[in-house]
């Protein structure tokens, strides 16, 4: 799993200023780990997205104080769509970890108590291409909705709300 970025806080910074910065770094790192996240031979990339949604997603409640209250604020939209995509990033993640136990249990069985583990994987590859499909709508949607971009944007607007408190 890749590491989260390190983000320097200054004590004295604003809150606003802080909650741009943290937001931008995680919401790159959402983005960095979409490449490959739908190949299923490579499990570690669902879950660097996953954890990196997490915590996206842990920033964006922390900091909402820099935009809940705002009239018209598309915090709520940008979160809600955050949260959906780490709920269908778990769904997939969640077959790949059965699997993966599966197999290394199996390998360890007599051949004749394999065709029983062989027969429960198979239906979790299922279960797994389904959710696989349904991450992929997942992502076309945060493509369609720019929400990479709608993320930056709130980024940007506490960085303003900083800026204007500094002046």
């Amino acid at each position: 799993m890749a590491k989260a970025a390190d983000v320097e806080l200054v004590p004295d910074e604003p809150f606003a200023e802080a909650g741009a910065r943290v937001v931008r770094v995680r919401t790159e790192e959402l983005f960095a780990h979409s490449a490959g996240v739908l190949d299923t031979t490579d499990i570690e990339r669902v879950h660097a997205m996953r954890v990196a949604s997490r915590r996206l997603r842990a920033v964006l409640e922390i900091f909402a104080p820099c935009w809940v209250g705002r009239a018209k604020s598309p915090y709520r939209a940008a979160l809600r769509d955050v949260k959906a995509l780490a709920d269908t990033l778990g769904e997939r993640r969640d077959p790949d970890v059965q699997i993966e136990a599966l197999q290394t249990a199996g390998a360890a069985m007599p051949a004749v108590q394999r065709a029983g583990v062989n027969a429960l994987t198979e239906r979790l590859r299922g279960r797994q291409a389904q959710a696989n499909e349904r991450l992929l709508e997942a992502l076309e949607h945060a493509g369609r909705t720019e929400l990479r971009e709608r993320l930056l944007a709130l980024a940007a607007a506490a960085a303003d709300d900083a800026a204007q408190e500094r002046a």
